[in-house]
């Protein structure tokens, strides 16, 4: 198994009497349930076979899980992959606890959480500051290098105690 997992769904129960489950995916990325694909599972390494989209979740079969009595087993546990190899994408495990520094270099606070936000999503820092993403900077994946975050904010956006 790979040294860096992230969940990608879950099983929600077993669909039918051939071994087949649903699954519910907490990713936006479908292909995680493409044929061919290796899921993990309590330690477990599955290989899709086969998988079809099912009212908002897939039906998925298994190698190796041919009845419902082994798909039953596998209700409610997390199906998790290695991260997808898009190195523009942020991944909130790894911004957690970086500092944040804005353009003029001044420490802003370090990052707490990330809020989901319609606009854009949210840095939440423990200074109490909220930076939507959109104000990272270009090279806001370089963060895994340099292990910090640097954003360009827009003058008077920020109030300053002075």
């Amino acid at each position: 198994m790979a040294e860096r997992m992230v969940e990608v769904g879950y099983i929600v129960k077993a669909h039918g009497i051939k071994g087949e489950v649903i699954v519910a995916l907490t990713t936006n990325r479908s292909e995680r349930v493409l044929p061919g694909t290796t899921l993990y599972c309590s330690g477990r390494e599955l290989e899709i076979v086969a998988s079809s989209p099912h009212l908002g979740r897939w039906i998925v079969r298994f190698d190796g899980i041919g009845n419902r009595t082994l798909a039953e087993s596998l209700r409610g546990k997390a199906l998790s992959a290695p991260p997808l190899t898009d190195e523009s994408e942020i991944w909130i495990d790894e911004i957690v606890g970086l500092p944040v520094y804005d353009q003029q270099g001044e420490l802003l606070g370090s990052v707490n959480a990330l809020e989901v936000n319609p606009a854009s999503d949210l840095l939440v820092l423990d200074s109490g500051l909220l930076i939507p993403l959109v104000f990272l900077k270009d090279d806001a994946p370089d963060y895994r290098q340099s292990k910090q975050i640097h954003v360009e904010i827009p003058e008077g956006l920020i109030e300053s105690e002075s």
